[in-house]
């Protein structure tokens, strides 16, 4: 008979599924356990191996049972039929040592070394992208939430040291190819979890100056040299110098005015350690001598429809009083950096002057949101302002970036701003410019400016999501019409969902699109029937929540409960447990982000939002506290008859034909 794979993460928490199911792996023994044989990637484990693991010193009496006990348990969740003390076919002993047997694409950590040694044997773009895949593997360091105490086991140090030699090699094939933007949240998080080392901190220096921030790149040299000095009392070693130095020497090579001090053309700088010379300067970095600022992204070579937008925003800035910021909102995946970097090439020729880019990071967490301050920093260097001359205090700056635009026509792309309050201080005043901005809340309004405009982005339409996948895919796709359609319709239309999968279909020539559809279609309402590409959605998603109210995340998680694609706002309120009024503010907060208000008083969330809520709700809520939802809203009903539902939901409400999840009652 045919078993049912099973599959394991150890790049972050440790974790484990039989096919799309994660199964319970039990207290933090047993699952350090696992995280050690997983870390071991197939290698051997010794019984005392593991005893040392567990107890570090003075071990009981009893641990070498309780080792055995814990891998009997770990045993029978992977192979549930297994009888006490049989031996296991996945995790098998041999004398005094154990072993896991696993395949190559069962495990992460195996899946990141087959592609960190293929990006090694690859160059330019193709090793980025490579690199970057295996990046997005990691989650966290190797087996967190399990590892304790002020010293991890070597092991997983060692499995970490790969994650920080890949993140160094990527920056560093990232910077000679001249797309570090395809790195910067890679080197950004290990830098984060390794703040003292060196290496990493110079490589991140070289990617925010590539990336065009090249004042945070300053200012992250600063905090960089004070904490070697106030933790380790010694001074930036050869590297941080070298990229201190680098920046430096672009600062020297303008005064205030832009122009170069000295005769003759604008030097370049010597290129960091770890660059080609002919690779350097990096695409997109700021220019050393006179010439406008050309900062945007490239465009994406699959863009497609989006036609009625485009021919908004050429109307609004047509006539006399045209638009002086675009702002595009909406929900998380729908396209809106594709459209808005798409948008500013197609209008670059109209502002001679130069373009600026800003990504605000509005939906990370904690410290790694901009603040205007920091955008403006970096516009003023490059717009020719010395740093020396940029004031302190931001509405000086922000007096000063005006004052500069009043004279040019350039266009200013802001991405990801969490709020009003964020960007405002980045708008051009008067003169010719324009902003375009994307967010995933809907921020413009009687606080804005009169010359700002709002674009919504929707879902694709049908013919535009066909659109997307030919474009991707080519005429594989005429091949089979009906493959395409039910792609689309379980992703939803949604263009990151589709990008996704088409990315997984190029990456698999063998996989068909039949075969892509099936998997989707037996996903049992999971995000997991997007492969290792869930990963991406989830991240894309998890920037909205994150950033909800504890009241509005509960509320976000318990919604699938619900048993119909839409409900009204007392349906909620009596899902959660709450006052109706409380629950339609929590609704209103929920509809900035994660759900759809049809204008009928009652509330839908796309499909696959409703998947990834449900996965939030089953890993953050107990058994109690969602049966008791689940009885409230049945009571609920019970009291007041349920609405009919139309047969047909439009594509990304939830229906029983797209991809949907939580219980049914």
């Amino acid at each position: 008979m045919m078993t049912t794979p099973l599959s394991f993460a150890v790049l972050g928490p440790v974790r484990a599924w039989r096919g799309r199911s994660e199964l319970d792996l039990g207290a933090r023994q047993q699952r350090l356990v696992l995280a050690f044989l997983l870390a071991r990637a197939g290698g051997a484990v010794s019984v005392a191996e593991l005893v040392d693991l567990l107890w570090e010193s003075d071990p009981p009496p009893s641990a070498v049972n309780v080792v055995h006990r814990h891998v009997g348990m770990l045993r029978r969740r992977f192979e549930p039929g297994l009888p006490t003390r049989a031996a296991g076919s996945v995790l098998i002993r041999d004398g005094a040592e154990y072993r896991l047997l696993i395949e190559e694409d069962a495990l992460d950590l195996l899946r990141f070394r087959r592609l960190v040694a293929r990006a090694g044997g690859s160059s330019g773009e193709p090793a980025v992208a490579l690199y970057r895949e295996a990046l997005a593997l990691w989650r966290d360091r190797c087996a967190s939430g399990v590892r304790s105490g002020p010293r991890a086991h070597p092991e997983f140090l060692a499995v970490d040291g790969e994650w920080f030699a890949a993140v160094r090699a990527a920056t560093d094939a990232a910077l000679r190819a001249g797309c570090v933007h395809a790195v910067l949240p890679a080197i950004r998080l290990a830098a984060e979890h390794e703040p003292l080392d060196e290496a990493l901190q110079a490589r991140l220096l070289l990617a925010l100056a590539a990336d065009g921030r090249r004042a945070e790149a300053l200012a992250a040299y600063a905090d960089i040299e004070h904490r070697l000095a106030d933790e380790l009392g010694i001074r930036p070693g050869a590297d941080l110098r070298a990229a201190r130095d680098s920046l430096l020497d672009h600062d020297a090579a303008a005064d205030g005015s832009g122009s170069w001090r000295g005769a003759g053309p604008a030097p370049t700088a010597a290129p960091p350690l770890g660059v080609e010379a002919g690779s350097w300067p990096p695409a997109g970095a700021p220019p050393t001598g006179p010439g406008p600022p050309a900062q945007l992204p490239a465009d994406h070579p699959f863009f497609s429809g989006r036609r009625d937008l485009v021919a908004a925003a050429e109307e609004l800035l047509a006539g006399d009083r045209p638009a002086t910021a675009l702002v595009i909102d909406g929900m998380p995946g729908v396209g809106k950096t594709t459209l808005a970097v798409h948008l500013a090439h197609h209008l670059a020729s109209r502002y001679p002057d130069g373009q600026l880019h800003a990504d605000l990071r509005g939906f990370d967490s904690g410290d790694s949101v901009m603040t205007p301050a920091e955008a403006l920093r970096g516009f003023l260097w490059s717009l020719g302002v010395a740093p020396a001359a940029i004031p302190a205090e931001p509405h000086a700056q922000a007096g000063l970036y005006r004052s500069i635009l009043a004279g040019r026509r350039m266009l200013i792309l802001l991405d990801n701003c969490r709020d009003w309050d964020q960007v405002r201080h980045l708008l051009p005043g008067t003169g010719g410019s324009l902003a375009i901005a994307t967010s995933r809340r809907r921020i413009t309004g009687t606080a804005g400016p009169a010359g700002a405009h709002p674009l919504h982005l929707d879902l694709l339409t049908d013919a535009e999501a066909r659109e997307l996948l030919t474009r991707w895919l080519g005429d594989v796709t005429a091949a089979d019409p009906a493959a395409v359609d039910e792609i689309v319709t379980r992703c939803g239309r949604l263009p990151l969902a589709l990008a996704l999968v088409a990315t997984r279909a190029v990456g698999r020539p063998a996989l068909s699109l039949p075969a892509v559809a099936g998997e989707l279609a037996g996903a049992d309402g999971r995000l997991a029937g997007f492969g290792d590409a869930h990963a991406e959605l989830e991240a894309s998603f998890a920037w909205s929540y994150r950033a909800l109210t504890p009241g509005a995340a509960r509320l976000f998680r318990l919604l699938p409960l619900h048993p119909a694609g839409e409900l009204s706002t007392e349906a909620a309120a009596a899902l959660a447990g709450l006052p109706p009024r409380t629950a339609r503010g929590l609704l209103a907060e929920l509809a900035a982000h994660l759900l759809v208000e049809p204008g009928d008083g009652r509330w839908r969330m796309h499909d696959l939002l409703r998947a990834y809520a449900a996965e939030l709700g089953e890993e953050h809520d107990d058994a109690a506290e969602r049966d008791a939802a689940v009885e409230r809203i049945h009571d609920h009903h019970e009291v007041v008859p349920a609405p009919v539902i139309p047969d047909a939901a439009p594509a990304g409400a939830a229906s029983g034909t797209a991809l949907s999840t939580g219980r049914r009652g």
